[in-house]
């Protein structure tokens, strides 16, 4: 029978099967579910909380008893011997329990459920990444194809002002240094497409890694809510990792302080004797903590130090956590500054230029090399600017999709 995680991977590849074959560009958000379906990171998280559920059913649980049979005072001399005729030879048979009290069994349980919630934000925190490092392929590919987009506009202008100058040339309007100048030009951008097709290519194959099939049409993709600093910090997987860390580390050492009381263990055995009266022998076990000191304080001041370790990690984690979330923010303000800066002063001063170079070349002011120098000037503008957009997305990205927020894990 299939589980039912496997009969919803395969409805949501179904689902999403007409995007992939190119009868709708794939979205952000299919190639997360695509992603997080498909991650064996995120398996190999959800077999770990599988395991700790299971280990925790059984934590508070009293331990197995134990059947005991024998034989007491067997003769191994004189007539009698290897013989149960003897007045003191019996047969016994008898049952001991271990007895964990309440207190110990609960904190078993308590530090049982912590490594439940430690493996259960693994799961989240597999997510997140696997959400993350497709989002930052998806965007890499998605503007590698703008750019294309750019370059071939590029080597599409040298193709026709190309054609245009030999034709000059034929009608002894032109120059063979412009034909000449033209041709290393559309060589010049034809690489230059062929070098962003080969980064486009590259990207869609590492998207490919994540999505698990080959993507030919995306989606442009839709903006991020970016999370407030605090809201960021608490929710980042290395502090929420730290947290349950440290959460567990208390409970064991809970748990470990709870040694200092020793587990009982009762006994009740029947003895047979041949000729005689049977027996019945009732007993307990206590085991003697003569120095404790040297023990289980020794146990309880190591599991305690583990505490202050944990401790000690989360703030660090916390740390770590806010200074990340302040660089990133800090580039996200600086990126946007240097886009709307750079769009003014030189993405439409290029824009104008070309506009002004077209007009010089109609009324014959200007060659057109002139002109083909103008367009390329403002397609590499175009493609300055899209890198920047493209370092903000990835940038956003980073912000939105590193912590562990409502939806992150699916």
């Amino acid at each position: 029978m299939p589980s039912p995680r496997f009969l919803r991977a395969v409805a949501l590849a179904a689902a999403l099967l007409p995007a992939l074959s190119g009868a709708a560009p794939l979205t952000l958000d299919q190639a997360f579910e695509l992603a997080v379906q498909r991650s064996e990171s995120a398996r190999a998280a959800r077999a770990g909380v599988t395991s700790a559920a299971e280990a925790a059913q059984a934590a508070g649980q009293l331990p197995d008893p134990v059947l005991r049979a024998g034989v007491d005072n067997l003769p191994i001399s004189g007539t009698d011997r290897f013989s149960s005729r003897d007045s003191m030879t019996m047969k016994r048979i008898g049952i001991s329990q271990e007895w964990l009290s309440a207190e110990k069994r609960a904190a078993r349980q308590a530090a049982a459920d912590a490594m439940v919630g430690r493996e259960g934000a693994a799961v989240q925190a597999a997510a997140a990444e696997v959400r993350l490092q497709t989002g930052l392929a998806y965007l890499e590919a998605w503007f590698a194809g703008e750019t294309l987009q750019l370059t071939a506009l590029t080597e599409h202008h040298a193709h026709e002002e190309l054609e245009a100058a030999r034709a000059r040339l034929s009608s002894a309007t032109g120059s063979s240094q412009e034909v000449l100048a033209l041709t290393g030009a559309r060589g010049v951008t034809e690489d230059e497409t062929a070098e962003v097709r080969q980064q486009q290519a590259t990207a869609r194959a590492v998207l490919e890694r994540w999505v698990g099939a080959q993507v030919d049409d995306l989606a442009a993709p839709a903006s991020l809510a970016i999370p407030e600093e605090q809201a960021y910090v608490v929710n980042h997987p290395a502090v929420l990792a730290a947290q349950l860390d440290a959460e567990l580390a208390r409970r064991e050492a809970e748990l470990t302080r709870s040694s200092r009381n020793p587990n009982w263990s009762w006994e009740v055995s029947y003895g047979q004797r041949s000729g005689y009266p049977d027996m019945v022998s009732v007993g307990v076990s206590i085991p003697l903590t003569v120095a404790p000191a040297r023990r289980q304080d020794r146990d309880i001041a190591s599991k305690l130090a583990l505490t202050e370790k944990a401790e000690a990690a989360l703030a660090e984690a916390m740390r770590m956590a806010t200074g990340e979330y302040r660089a990133l923010a800090s580039d996200v303000k600086r990126l946007a500054e240097r886009i709307e800066r750079y769009r003014a002063t030189v993405a439409t001063v290029a824009q104008q230029r070309t506009v002004a170079a077209l007009a010089a070349y109609r009324s014959n002011q200007v060659p057109l090399m002139t002109l083909f120098e103008a367009r390329h000037a403002e397609v590499e503008a175009q493609r300055k600017l899209l890198a920047l957009q493209r370092d903000l997305a990835k940038t956003q990205a980073q912000l939105a999709l590193k912590p562990i927020l409502e939806g992150a894990a699916r």
